[in-house]
């Protein structure tokens, strides 16, 4: 069948992939220059399988409420009237619930499981490098009682399969020795083994070039404006090259998704939740993170690439605002500073925004719509590249009416 890709993200691009690998025809079809150059193009650099949560968890409407007044929190909501927001934050209040968070986070937990074996057999078939380092996660506590609440996560990662350490200071120095410069500022943490870091972008890039030698066509530069419907199927894309026609259509657009979606009376609730990073170059590597290190406090991740630093986090509700906010700056440079002093030259860090394609329950929207030849693979929130070779495989499988390897249940559009 010939298949089109909106969009050319990291999500895009593996949709494309294992679509071509399918034997499909492929276009994807993206109105930047280049493929991920929007929200995968300076995220966190991790590829965190085991730190796969929903943000709806039990708790967090008390957290909200205090980080609300705090200089440097993780959440900022500017005040808005938008009826996505509220919509959008409602959902997310009605999945604060234990019940919730333990389907949601299993959900989660199985794309991103699947994700990672995808990925493993992708990097042994061919020469793809994009500074990837397979040296675990670790979060990192600052305060005993986020120990104590980490005991329910440790419970889903055991039923998942999913392998971790539990590690006082000392272990945590012995897995960031640079750590030991702070080891005052943390009480322990948790470490995930089998996750992964690198450079998105540089992934991406890569796999753009294997799917043109598959046989993929990229349309870049090309807006897209709406989608047509006769008699239950889409028969067409407007784009700013004219309409467009193909036997299957796949949106994965990420943020934009919703409003694609919308005209065609099918309501998703994804929502553009914002966040920033720094990159900067490595100052002195005995000062510096050897791979991923999540502050559990502030939510923010500090990832090692070769000779970069990546350091990302905060969530701010602010639509589809792109500004850059100095505050936001001021709190990601306080954590990196804060754990890893010496570590990056702060004076040439380079600064970012992106919008991560949020649901309320934190699981993606991959699979069938009541249209007959329209998919969707979009929804990721801030776990794109961690989810996005097994979700690119699902969707393919599902495009093809093939068995998947994953259940699929609970991933579609059809659980709102």
């Amino acid at each position: 069948m010939q298949v089109f890709v909106l969009g050319g993200g990291v999500i895009g691009l593996t949709s494309a992939w294992y679509l071509a690998q399918a034997g499909h025809e492929v276009t994807v079809i993206e109105r930047q220059l280049h493929s991920a150059e929007e929200t995968s193009f300076a995220n966190a650099g991790q590829i965190s399988y085991g730190y796969s949560s929903p943000w709806a968890a039990p708790g967090i409407p008390t957290k909200a409420l205090k980080w609300l007044i705090q200089k440097h929190a993780p959440l900022k909501i500017k005040p808005s009237i938008s009826p996505e927001l509220i919509s959008w934050a409602s959902k997310m209040l009605a999945n604060c619930n234990q019940a919730s968070y333990q389907i949601n986070k299993s959900r989660m937990l199985r794309v991103a499981n699947y994700s990672r074996d995808c990925l493993i057999q992708l990097r042994q078939d061919h020469a793809i490098d994009y500074e990837g380092r397979q040296q675990g996660t670790l979060q990192v506590f600052r305060q005993h009682a986020q120990i104590e609440a980490v005991a329910k996560d440790i419970k889903l990662l055991q039923e998942s399969g999913t392998r971790y350490q539990e590690l006082d200071v000392e272990a945590c120095i012995r897995a960031e020795p640079a750590l030991a410069n702070v080891r005052d500022k943390i009480v322990g943490g948790l470490r995930l083994p089998d996750d992964e870091t690198g450079d998105c972008y540089l992934f991406c890039q890569q796999l753009t070039t294997l799917a043109k030698q598959a046989g993929v066509t990229f349309k870049f530069g090309t807006e897209i404006n709406s989608l047509y419907q006769i008699d239950g199927t889409i028969s067409s894309v407007s784009t700013s090259e004219g309409e467009l026609s193909a036997d299957v259509y796949v949106v994965a657009m990420g943020s934009y998704s919703a409003s694609l979606l919308r005209p065609l009376g099918l309501s998703i609730p994804v929502y553009p939740v914002k966040g920033y990073s720094l990159t900067l170059p490595v100052l002195n590597s005995e000062y510096a993170p050897v791979s991923t290190v999540m502050d559990e406090t502030y939510k923010v991740a500090i990832t090692r690439f070769n000779q970069r630093i990546r350091v990302a986090g905060t969530a701010e509700l602010s639509g589809y605002n792109l500004d850059l906010s100095q505050q936001r700056r001021e709190t990601i440079a306080m954590v990196v500073n804060d754990l890893f002093p010496q570590g990056g030259d702060m004076e040439q860090a380079e600064f970012w925004t992106g919008l991560r394609p949020m649901t309320p329950d934190g699981t993606p929207i991959i699979g069938k719509t009541p249209i007959s030849n329209l998919f969707t693979n979009t929804g990721h929130g801030t776990l794109g590249w961690t989810m996005a070779c097994g979700s690119g495989k699902l969707l393919a499988d599902l495009v093809s009416n093939v068995k998947p390897d994953i259940d699929p249940k609970g991933l579609d559009i059809y659980r709102y």
